[in-house]
C-alpha cells in the first residue's frame, strides 16, 4: 500500500494544507519555524514537481507584521481561472493569551510565485477574532467556501465569496463548542465536514444539504485524541478520511474510507507511527497515477528526531 514514506522539509512545524495546481505540481502552505507556534515565523509555500518526494521553497506567502509575531492558522485553496488563495491568521505574540491576529486574504495568480497585496478578512457575528481551516472549496453555485472557528466561545462558521476571495460574507454556523473544521463538497450542494471537539478531542461529522446554508450534526466519528481531519474525493468516488492519532500507545496518522459519502467507513489503515507526540494534522491530494500523497508535520519521528514535514506516497486499497 505505502510506496513512499519520508522527510519532505527539515525544521518546520509545518501543519501543512497540500493543493494540486493546474499543471500537476503539488503546492503545501506550511508553518515556516520548528516550534509548535511558539517562536515568531512566517506562512511559506513549497512545491513538488516530481509528486511528492522533492520539495523546494516557492515564496513567503503571508509576512508576520513585527519580529514577535507569528503568521499562522490557515485555509489554502484554489479559485476561479487557478488562482491560488491563502486565508492567514496568527498571534501577537506568540504562545500568548488572547492575542489572534485578525486573518489575512493573500491571492496569487501564479501558482504561489507572487502575491497580491494582503486584503483584509471580515469578522464573524460573535465578534471575536477567528481562526480560518482546512481548503477553500467550491460549492453547486460556484462560489467559494472557507470555513473558520473562533474560541471562548467556540463556534464554527462557513463563509462565502462571490468574487474569486477578495472578500467573504454571509456567516453560516456549523456548530458549537468544535474547531479545525474540514470541510468537502461532495457534488450537487451537498457538504461534509469534520470537526475537532472541545471537550473529548474527537471528530464529529457535520452535514449539509443545502450547499452550506445550514448544518446538522451526524454524530462523532473518531475516538478522543482522534484529530484533526482532512477530507478528499477520490478519482473512483471513495471519500478518504485522515486523521492525527495522539492516543497514548497509538501516536501516528490513519485514514479510512467510505463508499457512502461518509455515512459508514471502513477500518482505519495506518499510515505512520511515530515516537514523539506533538504529530499529525495530515492533508492530502490525489495524483494523476491514483497514488495518494499525504504531508504530515512530527516533532519527532522515526525519521527525524527535531520538526519536520514528511510525506506519505500510497495507493489506496481497492473497494
Amino acid at each position: 500500500m505505502i510506496d513512499y514514506h519520508g522527510v519532505a522539509i527539515e525544521d518546520v512545524c509545518a501543519w501543512p494544507n497540500l493543493t494540486i495546481l493546474g499543471d500537476g505540481e503539488i503546492l503545501a502552505t506550511l508553518f515556516n519555524k520548528p516550534a509548535h507556534g511558539s517562536v515568531p515565523g512566517d506562512t511559506d509555500c513549497w512545491i513538488s514537481a516530481d509528486g511528492g518526494r522533492m520539495w523546494s521553497k516557492r515564496s513567503t506567502a503571508v509576512v508576520r507584521p513585527n519580529q514577535q509575531s507569528a503568521r499562522m492558522n490557515w485555509a489554502a485553496g484554489l479559485a476561479a481561472h487557478g488562482d491560488f488563495v491563502v486565508i492567514c491568521g496568527g498571534w501577537h505574540s506568540p504562545g500568548g493569551d488572547s492575542n489572534l491576529m485578525a486573518p489575512v486574504i493573500r491571492i496569487s495568480h501564479d501558482g504561489g510565485r507572487t502575491w497580491d497585496d494582503e486584503i483584509p478578512f471580515p469578522p464573524v457575528p460573535n465578534g471575536n477574532t477567528c481562526v480560518p481551516f482546512g481548503d477553500i472549496l467550491a460549492g453547486q453555485d460556484g462560489a467559494l467556501r472557507v470555513a473558520c472557528y473562533t474560541a471562548e466561545p467556540n463556534v464554527a462558521y462557513m463563509l462565502r465569496s462571490v468574487d474569486g476571495a477578495k472578500t467573504w460574507g454571509q456567516p453560516v454556523t456549523i456548530g458549537e463548542e468544535i474547531n479545525e473544521v474540514a470541510p468537502i463538497h461532495l457534488g450537487q450542494g451537498r457538504w461534509l465536514a469534520a470537526a475537532r471537539t472541545v471537550e473529548g478531542q474527537h471528530l464529529r461529522l457535520f452535514r449539509s444539504e443545502d450547499d452550506g446554508q445550514s448544518w446538522r450534526c451526524e454524530g462523532r466519528v473518531t475516538e478522543d485524541f482522534q484529530h484533526p481531519a482532512h477530507l478528499l474525493r477520490l478519482g473512483d468516488g471513495r471519500l478518504l478520511f485522515t486523521y492525527g492519532d495522539r492516543r497514548r500507545g497509538h501516536i501516528g496518522v490513519e485514514a479510512r474510507l467510505s463508499s457512502d459519502d461518509g455515512r459508514t467507513w471502513g477500518e482505519p489503515l495506518r499510515l505512520a507511527d511515530f515516537v514523539g507526540t506533538d504529530v499529525g494534522y495530515p492533508s492530502c491530494v490525489q495524483r494523476a497515477d491514483g497514488k495518494v500523497v499525504t504531508a504530515y508535520y512530527a516533532g519527532k519521528s522515526h525519521l527525524l528526531d527535531r520538526y519536520h514535514m514528511a510525506v506519505v506516497i500510497w495507493a489506496p486499497p481497492a473497494s
